[in-house]
C-alpha cells in the first residue's frame, strides 16, 4: 500500500543560555588544562628559553714560532734563558744560551686542520751547570669559524721543577680552550687578536712571566696546556745538552655561545608543542577510558503491535 504526504510542518527548537554558566567555566578550565599546562611544564623544566648552548668544533691552530725559556741551573738562583725576542736576549748577558730547536706540526687525519705540534729543544750547558726547573712559553694563533668567527692569539705555558737535576723533560698534553663567558652566535670576534708578548718593547717588564701570565689570565677566552703527567728524566751525561720534548695536540672543543633570537624561539616552540602533544594524548586516553566504562541509562521499549489511527 502506498503512502502520501498530506501535511508537514517544520519544528524549530532553540536552546538559550547565558555566558556565565557552569558549562562555560568547565570549557575554560579544559582549555587552560590543555594549552596552558604544557606551557608551564615546559617553562619549569629550566630549558624553555635557552640562554646558553654549545657546539663542537676543532679549532684552526698554528704555532707562532715565538718561544721564551727560563731554566734554573742551581738552587741559589742562577739561571739561563733564551727567547725568540731580540730585546729579551739582549738583556740576558752571560745568562743567554742559544738552544737548538726543531718544530713540526702534523695533520694526522688529513682534513686540512693541524692536529698536533712536536717541539724539541736542546739547551747547551756548561760542565758545572745543572737544570733544576724549566719555564717554557709558546704562542699560538687560534681560530674558530662555525658560529662566530674567532681570531685570537693564545699561549701554552709549561713549568716543572725538581730537587734532583734533570737531563730531559717530556710533556704530552692537549691545548684546551677555556671560556669565562659564552661567545656570540655570529659576527667577528677579534678582541684578543693581539700578541701575548710585546716583542717590540725594550723594557724588561714586557718579558716578565708574572706580568705576561697575569695579563693573559684576565682574558675571558684563553687556552691552557693540559698535561697530566710530565716526565722528568735524571742522569745527564757530562757535556750533553738538556733536552725538552713536547707533544701538544689540538683536540675537538665544546664551544659555549649565546643563541640568537630565532634559535631560542624555535627551541621554545618545539618544546611546547612536544609537551602539548603529550597532554593531548593523555586527555584522549582519559576520555576514551571514561566513555568505555560509563553506564548508559536503559530506555524501555514498548512491546506489542503499533497502533495507527
Amino acid at each position: 500500500m502506498a503512502f502520501y504526504e498530506v501535511y508537514s510542518h517544520p519544528a524549530v527548537i532553540r536552546y538559550k543560555t547565558s555566558v556565565c554558566t557552569k558549562a562555560t567555566v568547565f570549557l575554560v578550565a579544559v582549555l587552560c588544562l590543555t594549552y596552558i599546562s604544557p606551557l608551564l611544564v615546559a617553562y619549569r623544566s629550566q630549558g624553555f628559553w635557552i640562554k646558553r648552548s654549545t657546539y663542537e668544533e676543532q679549532p684552526v691552530v698554528r704555532f707562532q714560532y715565538q718561544t721564551l725559556l727560563v731554566a734554573a741551573t742551581s738552587t741559589k738562583g742562577d739561571y739561563v734563558a733564551w727567547s725568540t725576542f731580540p730585546h729579551f736576549n739582549n738583556m740576558q748577558g752571560a745568562n743567554l744560551r742559544i738552544p737548538t730547536v726543531s718544530v713540526r706540526e702534523e695533520d694526522e687525519n688529513h682534513d686540512g686542520k693541524l692536529d698536533r705540534l712536536i717541539f724539541r729543544l736542546q739547551l747547551p750547558l756548561k760542565p758545572e751547570e745543572q737544570v733544576y726547573s724549566v719555564q717554557l712559553l709558546l704562542t699560538f694563533s687560534y681560530q674558530l669559524f662555525r658560529m662566530s668567527t674567532v681570531l685570537m692569539q693564545s699561549l701554552a705555558y709549561v713549568q716543572y721543577s725538581s730537587s734532583v737535576p734533570g737531563a730531559q723533560l717530556f710533556i704530552s698534553g692537549d691545548l684546551r680552550l677555556q671560556q669565562r663567558t659564552p661567545l656570540p652566535h655570529r659576527g667577528l670576534y677579534t678582541v684578543y687578536n693581539v700578541s701575548v708578548v710585546d716583542g717590540s718593547s725594550p723594557f724588561a717588564s714586557a718579558y716578565d712571566l708574572v706580568n705576561i701570565i697575569g695579563a693573559y689570565q684576565d682574558r675571558n677566552l684563553t687556552t691552557v696546556l693540559s698535561c697530566p703527567g710530565p716526565v722528568w728524566v735524571v742522569g745527564r751525561a757530562a757535556g750533553s745538552p738538556f733536552q725538552l720534548d713536547a707533544e701538544i695536540r689540538y683536540p675537538m672543543e665544546i664551544i659555549s655561545y649565546r643563541p640568537g633570537f630565532w634559535e631560542t624561539v624555535k627551541f621554545a616552540w618545539i618544546q611546547y608543542v612536544s609537551v602539548l602533544l603529550v597532554f593531548l594524548w593523555v586527555f584522549r586516553r582519559i576520555q576514551t577510558f571514561v566513555f568505555q566504562n560509563q553506564v548508559l541509562p536503559t530506555i524501555p521499549v514498548p512491546l506489542g503491535k503499533p497502533h495507527f489511527s
